[in-house]
């Protein structure tokens, strides 16, 4: 769809009334618009990568923001409201990132304009030790080399929902003698309510925090562990970044299909309910969440596997990890 520049078409009409109705030529189509539909292709992808990276399907995602189901599509396909275009013309015009424009200032540090442009600007060694400083960790060497975290008898599984974390990580934990623990039942004794109604109580946002909150605590406390951990959990960097650095990730992965029936067979189609475009759904979530889940140290497929296999696998994977000393002494704890 071609958009017009008002003040282009006020003009070729002015043209037209001068010339005596004579045919005017058409104007050369300008390089701001050009731009903004650029841009706005690209906002619609962004935001259909988070939507995916979520798990929310376009209904459900409409429900939540009050934002049409209608609207949601076209902003994905690049057709959303060309009004942003004028906040980020008055952005550049003032030299100003778009984002301190929508941003809510009460929930910004005062300084955090000015770091972020030093972080923009700042090489990769030091990134490295803003990153390690933050998270805690050592930081050792002239270069300022983070020291790497002591391998720990601690195993995360990562995946989509249907992937089979739960099975296989409850029986290989059975295997080794490892205690299992499911993250999302852990969250669901902490609020005291389940998984569906904290997202309807608290959103998706407030889902994270009892999220992340139970992932801090786990960590605390002492001993090997099997850790099945919910699909969205790679959503929020901070958290994937907190699960990555205190526990072995495997990612259990599996076909879409295979996903589609293992969901369908417990009898849960959360968050693709009554979508006639599940499959499609579930297809460009694991696409989104594909570069996420691939941050795991190791990997675990279960596609056209039994149970049995897939297991196999998983303790074996686990056994040559924890050659060292594992399964049976807790290191570093």
């Amino acid at each position: 769809m071609t958009r017009r520049n008002p003040q282009t078409a006020g003009d070729t009409a002015t043209f037209a009334l001068e010339s005596g109705g004579a045919r005017a030529k058409a104007p050369t189509r300008p390089a701001r618009e050009d731009d903004a539909d650029a841009y706005l292709v690209e906002l619609g992808q962004r935001v259909r990568r988070m939507r995916a990276i979520r798990g929310m399907s376009r209904k459900v995602l409409a429900e939540v923001s009050g934002v049409s189901e209608r609207y949601i599509a076209q902003m994905e396909s690049g057709l959303g409201n060309v009004s942003i275009m004028l906040l980020r013309r008055v952005a550049e015009a003032t030299g100003t990132p778009i984002e301190d424009l929508v941003a809510d200032p009460k929930g910004q540090h005062a300084e955090w304009p000015l770091l972020r442009d030093l972080l923009r600007q700042a090489t990769p060694e030091v990134l490295q030790q803003v990153r390690a400083a933050l998270a805690g960790e050592r930081i050792d060497g002239p270069r300022g080399e983070t020291t790497p975290p002591i391998a720990v008898d601690r195993i995360a599984l990562i995946g989509l929902r249907g992937a089979g974390k739960s099975t296989l990580g409850r029986l290989a934990a059975q295997q080794i003698g490892w205690p299992f623990v499911e993250l999302n039942k852990e969250i669901e004794a902490e609020a005291g309510f389940s998984a569906s109604e904290i997202f309807s109580l608290y959103g998706q946002e407030g889902f994270r925090r009892f999220e992340l909150a139970a992932l801090k605590r786990l960590i605390s406390q002492p001993g090997p562990m099997v850790l099945a951990t919910g699909g969205g959990i790679v959503a929020e960097p901070m958290t994937l970044d907190l699960l990555t650095s205190s526990f072995f990730t495997v990612w259990v992965k599996a076909s879409p299909a295979e996903h589609m029936t293992r969901v369908r067979g417990q009898g849960d189609l959360r968050p693709m309910a009554n979508d006639k475009a599940a499959m499609a759904e579930l297809v460009t979530i694991l696409s989104s969440r594909e570069p996420l889940y691939a941050r795991a140290r190791a990997i675990v497929d279960t596609t056209g596997k039994s149970v049995e296999d897939s297991v196999k696998s998983l303790t074996m994977l686990v056994r040559n990890y924890c050659s060292s000393g594992c399964p049976f002494v807790a290191r570093n704890r």
